[in-house]
């Protein structure tokens, strides 16, 4: 299967969907946004990345940021924070480059490493449209996270590319229905940007018929 462009999703929203998929619904279903203090440190933190399609080259190495990506079989979209290509003589040939490149992406995150998947899916996901547009294999990738300084190694396993699809499957579905999820209230409410458009305290009451029943 494979998608029109018109049916492509962001790939950024693989986080926010893992995240709260209400949370998605809210941003990309329904439009909606605002910002906090954690929204806008990540977005000062991309733009110190982001010098659209900017290369530099250091000895074996192409350094390129901002690049754009997509997937006709995923049906998703995005940029790319930091895409590294290592001369190498195992590595896929480049247009207009000399010799053979391991591709290796890097996504900037602020804060530190998490326990939850939302930051490898979200990479296992520019890997693989990596590997659709250039027709090979990136076995690794890295997130870099801004408040440690520090690159953490991410193995781009067949149980993340898995987790991955079901993911972006789930997204489709829900896009094309224009569902928005109910909330599930947790601790991580008090954090999101959203709390004052989503109101997970309302939502999590019960319904007018359970009321008046009662």
């Amino acid at each position: 299967m494979e998608y029109k462009e018109d049916d492509y999703l962001m790939l950024s929203g693989i986080q926010h969907f893992k995240f709260c998929r209400r949370q998605w619904a809210l941003i990309h279903i329904e439009q909606q946004w605002a910002e906090n203090v954690h929204t806008v440190i990540g977005e000062l933190m991309h733009k110190k990345v982001h010098d659209p399609m900017s290369k530099e080259k250091r000895k074996d190495t192409i350094i390129v940021r901002a690049l754009p990506i997509a997937s006709r079989k995923m049906g998703i979209s995005g940029e790319c924070d930091v895409v590294e290509f290592h001369r190498s003589e195992t590595g896929v040939s480049i247009h207009g480059k000399v010799g053979t490149y391991d591709i290796i992406p890097i996504e900037y995150k602020r804060g530190e490493a998490k326990k939850e998947d939302c930051d490898r899916l979200q990479l296992a996901a520019q890997a693989m449209c990596l590997e659709e547009m250039l027709c090979c294999t990136i076995p690794i990738g890295y997130l870099y996270y801004g408040k440690t300084r520090r690159r953490s190694k991410v193995e781009i396993d067949t149980q993340l590319r898995e987790k991955t699809i079901a993911m972006l499957t789930e997204m489709h579905q829900l896009y094309r229905t224009q569902h928005t999820p109910k909330v599930r209230r947790t601790k991580a409410c008090n954090a999101c940007s959203l709390k004052q458009l989503c109101l997970p305290v309302l939502c999590g009451t019960q319904s007018a018929a359970a009321y008046m029943q009662a």
